[in-house]
């Protein structure tokens, strides 16, 4: 039987010139990377591989010669820090994450919460799958066993003889913080929510705007939920009875993603709950299987938009502002499925109506997250500019209809001096 590890033990399991995985969220294992770096000393040339990191810490800041913090997602606790230029960030399309760790790393060890072990001797990764439960089985894992950590269904259970060892750190999760949402939202919320349809299956993500079309949906029914990420509101639409998941045609009945984030609400729904079901990353958010849902509707945000269709989704302002995620994938993925829609969605303008985000050029500096080829429709509290299959010149126009009324004629102008209108 394997045993538990103390901090020496955790150590010695750790070779020099080491890849350490660590999962997203909730899953990132606060006691072992402490031992990591109370023992800094005696390793030698660790790196560890993380999207979206809960907290700073000190070897993300560089105080650890022998611990390095690669990015595949930044967050509050390491955005300053790549702008500082003392980590790095690796781009990637999420559900290509399983495969590009394979490439890029030795795949040395996975270090990860899990809900305690149960009597047949297996642990859950509870809110996650994401990108290390693919690896069960093949890679040495240690587990951070944590009694508030949800227990869960999917491809997420490990055995006892599939890891190396384990810890014990007991901690309430995280939990995000619900986003105060404005008229402009909920004026955008109704434009999404009009295209809506029962029996669809939703991709929605965090934020005012989907909090706000969530609230809308549950006099809906028979939806269905295939989202990388879940969020709290899902909670309240499977009580309204607007969620059950019949009409889906992949996983028909179960509430499909491949973590899930939000409020301890969300966190004791999940508990035990065979209705929801966590998947890696790379068939979640694998734009051959959204397209599978044949009436897919995915609804993300992105910061500005150009006169083309294209989304900075990653950057504000010209910076670094997180990654891709799985915006391309699912905007992909919509693409490929028989009545898939794609729904990008923003407020038209920055800083109390003084900077539209619907522009000629997008802020030098900006990283196109989706682009022009891939994007569907674009929201704004002012309508949808639906782009697909339009010309560049009709894009322009529609989406100067939906840009804040003061910069509309400033557009126009812009767009025919460019020649983009006549």
């Amino acid at each position: 039987m394997t045993k538990k590890l103390n901090p020496q033990e955790v150590i010695g399991l750790i070779d020099q010139g080491a890849d350490i995985i660590v999962p997203i969220a909730n899953g990132e294992p606060i006691r072992l990377l402490d031992i990591l770096e109370e023992n800094a000393e005696q390793l030698s040339g660790v790196t560890i591989h993380q999207m979206l990191a809960l907290r700073p810490r000190p070897y993300i800041l560089g105080e650890f010669e022998q611990l390095k913090h690669i990015s595949y997602f930044l967050s509050g606790a390491t955005r300053k820090v790549y702008q500082q230029a003392k980590i790095d960030l690796v781009p990637n399309n999420f559900h290509e994450m399983p495969r590009l760790l394979q490439k890029v790393t030795n795949m040395s060890m996975i270090m990860t919460v899990a809900s305690p072990m149960d009597e047949h001797g297996y642990f859950t990764l509870g809110t996650q799958a994401d990108y290390v439960s693919e690896f069960i089985g093949k890679v040495p894992f240690i587990l951070e066993v944590n009694n508030q950590m949800p227990r869960t269904y999917g491809s997420n259970q490990i055995h006892v003889s599939q890891i190396a060892g384990y810890v014990e750190h007991n901690a309430t999760l995280t939990e995000e913080k619900a986003s105060i949402i404005a008229e402009k939202d909920i004026r955008i919320a109704e434009s999404v929510t009009a295209d809506i349809q029962n029996g669809d299956t939703l991709q929605i993500g965090i934020g005012s705007v989907p909090n706000a079309v969530i609230g809308m949906l549950k006099n809906h029914r028979h939806l269905g939920i295939h989202t990388e990420m879940l969020p709290d509101g899902i909670v309240d639409l499977v009580n309204a009875g607007a969620v059950d998941g019949t009409q889906k045609f992949t996983h028909p009945g179960k509430i499909i993603a491949t973590f899930a984030y939000g409020s301890q609400k969300l966190y004791d729904f999940i508990d035990n709950n065979p209705a929801v079901e966590f998947l890696p990353v790379s068939i979640v958010n694998d734009p051959r299987e959204i397209a599978k849902e044949k009436n897919i509707v995915s609804i993300n945000a992105t910061t500005e938009v150009d006169l083309f269709g294209q989304c900075a989704s990653e950057t504000v302002g010209g910076k670094y502002y997180s990654s891709s995620g799985g915006q391309i994938d699912f905007a992909r993925g919509v693409r490929f499925a028989e009545n898939g829609k794609g729904y990008i969605c923003m407020q038209s303008t920055a800083k109390n109506d003084a900077i539209s985000r619907i522009k000629i050029d997008l802020a030098p500096g900006s990283v196109v997250t989706t682009g022009k080829n891939d994007v569907d429709n674009i929201v704004t509290e002012y309508g949808i500019a639906r782009l697909h299959g339009v010309s560049l010149a009709e894009r322009a126009k529609r989406l100067i209809a939906i840009a804040h009324p003061n910069f509309r004629d400033e557009l126009l102008f812009e767009a025919k001096q460019r020649g983009i209108l006549i």
